[in-house]
Parts: structure tokens; C-alpha cells; sequence
């Protein structure tokens, strides 16, 4: 799931510009939380930063009905985990999610080519490019923080759509 919260207008400097924060949760983590910013860092802390968003509510501010998440079915065949989801926001479905990870590699790029040819084998011309997280990532670990904004990318991409269903895959 992912909480949008905007910056309040009263904590910002004159002819400064704020950036949306998600707070979001991951049930392969749930002792996690994830707060991110917009093309900055992510930061991984413990299930209570929500609490902590309660007391910094001068400075962001959680608009009502924000909410947006995916849930659906874990499978695993093989060496491959994959996550349908149906992403909602609100009351009612907005778009399809799917996850794939190829558990044995930890360098996204080294199985990039693998992880497409099993995609292309269930999803046919709707497998995805490739995401952005993986160009700064050439030869570095990947990570859940990775995983997460991806989902980011996702959310915003629907949020930003909301008067019409949106598709997406990643």
C-alpha cells in the first residue's frame, strides 16, 4: 500500500517547490516501512514511521482518500516469483500489477534478458521495457528499496490517470 503526502505550503521556504512523499508497505517486508520522495532517496525504517507522520503533520500533510495499493496472489514456479495484484485506489480498481523476480540473481541487469523471455511467455507483446531503476543500477545489488520504487513509478503513473482505467505492468 502507498500514502501520498504533499508538503505544507506554510513549511516551505518562499519560491521553494515541495515534493510528494510515499509512505509504503510491502508485505514481503512487514516489519518495514518505506518513505519515498520523488527522484530522491528512499528511506527503510521500522513498521512505526506511520506514527512518526502523525507528528510531522507541519510539514507534510496526508490529503483524504489517498490511498492506493495492489493486492493479489503470490506464485512460484521454479526459480521465479510472480505477484498479480490488482492496484486500487479507493473503492474501486484502477490497473494490474505484476512483479516478477528471478530469486537467484541479485545484479538486475545479469538476468534482465532471462526475466524478459519469461515474461514474454505469459504476458506475449504486453512484457514491459526495461524499468528506470535499472539504468543506475548496472552492476550494483538490487534491493527492496529497488522493488519499491518501481511500485512508485506505478502508483504515480495511475494516480495521475484516475478518471480513466490504466494497464500497468512492471
Amino acid at each position: 500500500d502507498c500514502w501520498f503526502y504533499s508538503p505544507n505550503t506554510i513549511a516551505l521556504i518562499p519560491g521553494q517547490t515541495g515534493k510528494l512523499m510515499y509512505v509504503m508497505h510491502n508485505s514481503e517486508y512487514p516489519l518495514s516501512c518505506f518513505a519515498l520522495f520523488e527522484n530522491g532517496p528512499c528511506l527503510i525504517a521500522d513498521a512505526n514511521f506511520d506514527t512518526l507522520m502523525v507528528k510531522l503533520k507541519g510539514f507534510f500533510q496526508n490529503a483524504k482518500a489517498n490511498k492506493i495499493e495492489s493486492r493479489g496472489t503470490r506464485y512460484q514456479y521454479c526459480d521465479f516469483l510472480v505477484k498479480v495484484g490488482t492496484v486500487t485506489m479507493g473503492p474501486s480498481a484502477r490497473g494490474i500489477s505484476v512483479e516478477v523476480e528471478y530469486c537467484p540473481c541479485v545484479i538486475a541487469n545479469d538476468c534482465w534478458n532471462l526475466l524478459m523471455e519469461f515474461m514474454q511467455s505469459f504476458m506475449g507483446n504486453h512484457t514491459p521495457g526495461i524499468p528506470s531503476v535499472f539504468g543506475t543500477k548496472h552492476d550494483s545489488i538490487y534491493s527492496p528499496a529497488d522493488t519499491m520504487v518501481q511500485y512508485m513509478e506505478l502508483f504515480n503513473k495511475i494516480r495521475k490517470q484516475q478518471q480513466v482505467p490504466v494497464a500497468g505492468i512492471r
